[in-house]
């Protein structure tokens, strides 16, 4: 895949504008209210964010323009989706969509697909599985399927697992008072740990100034890298409760930091 060429599906990426944030915020508003104007100039204003992350695919046999034109659709289903109410970037937000995106069209035309005798294996231990559960009134383990159907457990395993469809970080798992839950709030943040957060002073003044219930769910998330499913059950509220705290803490912090 030949990335360093200058024009790909016709844009030429020397010639691409570059946005200031004000000039991106002002946008994005204009954007949210209906502006079709706004819109184009904000996909063009972007585009680099699409050139960067196709280049992590540079290793694919796949037509660079291709490429670029999935990776403009993962744009701008991010700037549809996009909440500008949130104290997120939107880099941060359409990053992960574009990647999504292009992952899905590697995904779809790759020539491996999952065999036929795989597929049949998963499907008899599915229908097995719900045999069982509608017979004892529980879930089989996967020793007991493969006790049913005469087969290696390994096997069965490896051909459920050829046919279940990756999905996005950023799908809607749950909603409740208008608060969206992502897969991502469920996920373990094993990075994001003091060791990377306590390098700056300001911050834990930042926490300092929280309330005792928000810095508690700040500390359990992402210093403790707890998910928010875990932190809900360990203090006893909903999730959907930890994650409006959450995202009411990360704003005062902002808030503070930039003052």
């Amino acid at each position: 895949m030949a990335l360093n060429k200058v024009e790909i599906c016709g844009v030429n990426t020397a010639k691409l504008p570059l946005l200031s944030e004000e000039e991106k915020k002002e946008l994005l508003i204009r954007v949210k209210q209906g502006d079709r104007r706004a819109r184009e100039q904000y996909i063009k204003g972007n585009l680099r964010l699409v050139l960067s992350v196709i280049q992590r695919f540079h290793h694919s046999n796949e037509n660079a323009d291709d490429l670029f034109q999935v990776g403009c659709i993962g744009l701008m289903k991010a700037i549809d989706n996009f909440d500008i109410t949130l104290d997120v970037k939107f880099s941060t937000y359409a990053v992960p969509m574009i990647i999504g995106e292009v992952r899905r069209y590697l995904r779809d035309n790759n020539s491996i697909r999952v065999s036929r005798s795989l597929r049949d294996i998963a499907y008899k231990a599915i229908y097995t599985k719900e045999s069982y559960i509608k017979k004892y009134d529980r879930e089989p383990t996967i020793e007991e399927i493969a006790k049913e159907l005469d087969m290696e457990k390994e096997m069965i395993l490896f051909a459920l697992d050829a046919i279940v469809t990756p999905v996005s970080l950023f799908e809607p798992v749950y909603q409740e008072g208008g608060d969206t839950l992502y897969i991502m709030d469920q996920v373990k943040d094993k990075k994001n740990k003091e060791d990377t957060w306590i390098e700056e002073i300001s911050l834990k003044e930042a926490m300092k100034k929280l309330k005792p219930r928000e810095y508690d769910i700040i500390k359990r998330r992402f210093f403790e890298g707890q998910t928010q499913t875990e932190v809900a059950d360990e203090i006893s509220i909903s999730q959907a409760q930890v994650s409006r705290l959450e995202k009411n803490a990360l704003r005062y912090m902002k808030s503070l930091l930039e003052s």
